[in-house]
């Protein structure tokens, strides 16, 4: 039991994956009667508020970086290199005052590299070693594992060897000497004796990511989608506003769902749309859906991991320029998609040999 053990959870709040896989690590530790507290900023902590709404939470601001309409990001990463460098020594700094007012024993950053403190225990939890930018990816992974090594350990949220999902992102590089596999790491619970869902929806859309990309997202979705004249549901990742729902014509509109509400409504769908952030890939791979992955424009991260889905026959995946729905509804009939990923107590292991050791 870990009675004694004061825990801080600390998300990134570049779109909600980073916060919607530190909810199964929340559920274990609550389980495990830990104290938990959770650090975080916009949808990131209005989601994870809206999960947890009993825990304490310490608005914690982070970098800035909005994705523009055109796909520069790159070389606004590039450019903001230096905003980064200090967001990452002010947080750093910061964690310091709240390890002491708090009482923290443990941090757990999911991928805020400045937030590790000798004084306590740290963990950095990433799926990207490897960070995809073409020409400064060697640079870009030392930098990487430079930050990494200043945590106790590092916990990659997948499965070591071939059968994995985020290929070369973790499994390219020699790993840092503190990197630890946890499995697949998903809010959703695979059920031990599955119960067959009725179907309600043709597809499910889910939106999710930074500004402006998730609103012209959205709205090509929504005209595509009426278009088709199929029943669909969008959930729009809206998690800051009262949850909102609407109907135009066949399709439904959410402005959010809690994890049941999202799991329910995934295994409701005969297609998930989505982009092909890691952590809805790993939602959709415990919950053995089909998907058609559209990258975020400019994401190098998200479109290396749908198009290696692609080709392994697994998911369909089109760019957000050339969607076209229509085409993509057919091609998808051509794909496996996930067969169910199942999880050994990894995390619970990984947990206890940190906490006690």
């Amino acid at each position: 039991m870990l009675t004694q053990k004061r825990i801080l959870i600390c998300p990134l709040n570049w779109g909600l994956g980073h916060a919607t896989r530190c909810i199964p690590i929340i559920n274990l530790l609550l389980k495990k009667n830990a104290t938990v507290i959770i650090s975080a900023e916009g949808r990131a902590l209005a989601l994870l508020q809206n999960e947890f709404p009993d825990l304490e939470y310490i608005p914690l601001q982070g970098v800035d970086i909005r994705y523009s309409t055109k796909n520069f990001l790159i070389f606004k990463i590039i450019f903001s290199i230096p905003k980064i460098v200090n967001s990452i020594w002010r947080e750093h700094r910061i964690l310091k005052k709240i390890i002491e007012e708090k009482k923290i024993d443990i941090v757990i950053s999911d991928n805020r590299f400045g937030l590790w403190n000798k004084r306590v225990k740290s963990v950095f939890i990433t799926h990207q070693l490897m960070i995809k930018l073409p020409g400064v990816e060697k640079l870009l992974h030392k930098i990487n594992v430079y930050f990494i090594k200043k945590y106790d350990e590092c916990w990659i949220p997948d499965i070591e060897g071939s059968n994995n999902l985020s290929g070369d992102l973790s499994h390219s590089y020699p790993l840092p000497n503190n990197a630890f596999f946890i499995g697949v790491l998903s809010r959703f619970q695979k059920k031990e004796t599955p119960t067959i869902t009725a179907i309600t929806y043709d597809v499910m859309a889910m939106v999710s990511g930074p500004e402006p990309q998730r609103s012209v997202f959205e709205k090509l979705l929504i005209k595509q989608l009426q278009q088709s004249k199929i029943k669909a549901l969008i959930v729009c990742g809206k998690t800051e506003i009262s949850q909102k729902k609407e109907t135009l014509n066949t399709i439904e509109i959410v402005s959010h769902l809690n994890a049941d509400e999202m799991q329910q409504a995934i295994l409701q769908s005969n297609i998930i749309i989505s982009r092909s952030g890691y952590s809805t890939i790993m939602d959709l791979a415990i919950l053995g859906k089909k998907a058609i992955f559209i990258a975020t424009p400019g994401q190098t991260e998200q479109k290396y991991l749908a198009k290696s889905l692609m080709k392994k026959k697994i998911a369909f995946s089109q760019q957000q320029s050339t969607l076209d729905l229509a085409i993509a509804l057919k091609e998808i009939e051509k794909y496996k998609g996930f067969n169910g990923f199942e999880n050994e107590d990894v995390l619970e292991k990984r947990i206890e040999a940190l906490f006690y050791h």
